[in-house]
């Protein structure tokens, strides 16, 4: 893991002040609970998501690092060599794409290539897909925004049914309160006839902010409206290689670099038996769990 270069990304984005960012990094050291590896550069991804807003940047590291901590489905265990993430990478091609939108936007992309509902498992795919974004921004450096693209070619409703609600509203939760990113567009391709009990899991725990992103394409043309097809793979009639091609690239990274996912896993959590005041868990963030039961499907 090479980390993108600060210099750079201070010069492409002026209006960051560094002398900012070190009362910022200086006020995460200081924080007993907080790694003390964290560095500047991982800091600045939450100063420019929270646009350039101290104070929001605190709050959204705060919650970063928390809910890093306490949810275990998607953030702890990062061992790509787990019998559970090598399963993963064989159902599901995650790809950030080379270039950008013409508004300087990052894209990437996440389908299924195993389509057996059996092999499946929700929590397992999503893990994968945040050690891939984790990784990919953690060597690209910040960026005017970032595109989510999902494509549902090949979903069934076997695969819906293996999506727990708790588990929906955990992914969903760090999506909108945690994630160091600007989000700028989620788009699902290739919707499928039952979206609609795909959008029952979901909705309960969207906020306004994301649902006004948030796009359903039928016609892939209506997509390229927003991601140019001279940026796509030739799976989606654009000029690059297969996502199960440049699937492989990512992938191989985070075995090449097992030990300093590790590394990245232990810095982005927080020590419970250092924080200042009362010691928080699961249900300080998602409430009692017990109540959530498996989406019905008929």
């Amino acid at each position: 893991m090479k980390l993108a270069d600060l210099d750079e990304q201070y010069k492409r984005f002026p209006q960051i002040k560094r002398e900012e960012m070190r009362k910022f990094v200086d006020w995460i050291h200081a924080q007993p609970h907080f790694s003390p590896q964290f560095s500047e550069g991982e800091a600045l991804h939450f100063f420019h998501a929270c646009k350039y807003s101290m104070e929001m940047a605190k709050q959204v590291l705060e919650t970063n690092l928390t809910a890093r901590t306490h949810l275990d489905d998607f953030f702890v265990n990062l061992d790509i060599e787990s019998h559970q993430l090598k399963k993963a990478m064989k159902t599901v091609s995650i790809v950030p794409l080379p270039g950008a939108t013409p508004e300087g936007y990052r894209v990437i992309v996440g389908k299924l290539e195993d389509l057996s509902a059996s092999n499946f498992n929700y929590a397992d795919v999503m893990k994968l897909y945040c050690m891939v974004f984790d990784y990919w921004m953690y060597e690209d450096g910040i960026q005017p925004g970032h595109v989510i693209v999902i494509d549902l070619k090949g979903c069934s409703l076997g695969h819906v049914a293996r999506i727990g609600l708790l588990q929906m509203k955990k992914f969903l939760f760090y999506l909108q309160e945690a994630a160091a990113i600007r989000l700028i567009g989620f788009h699902f391709i290739n919707i499928v006839p039952f979206m609609d009990k795909i959008m029952a899991l979901m909705n309960p725990f969207m906020k306004k902010e994301l649902t006004s992103i948030l796009y359903l394409h039928n016609d892939i043309n209506e997509f390229f409206k927003f991601v140019p097809r001279e940026m796509m793979p030739k799976d989606y009639g654009g000029p690059l290689e297969e996502t199960k091609v440049a699937r492989e690239l990512y992938y191989n990274k985070l075995i090449d670099d097992r030990k300093q996912m590790l590394e990245f896993e232990t810095r982005h959590q927080v020590n419970e038996k250092l924080r200042p005041g009362k010691p928080k868990n699961a249900s300080d963030l998602f409430g009692i769990e017990g109540n959530f039961k498996k989406l019905d499907i008929d």
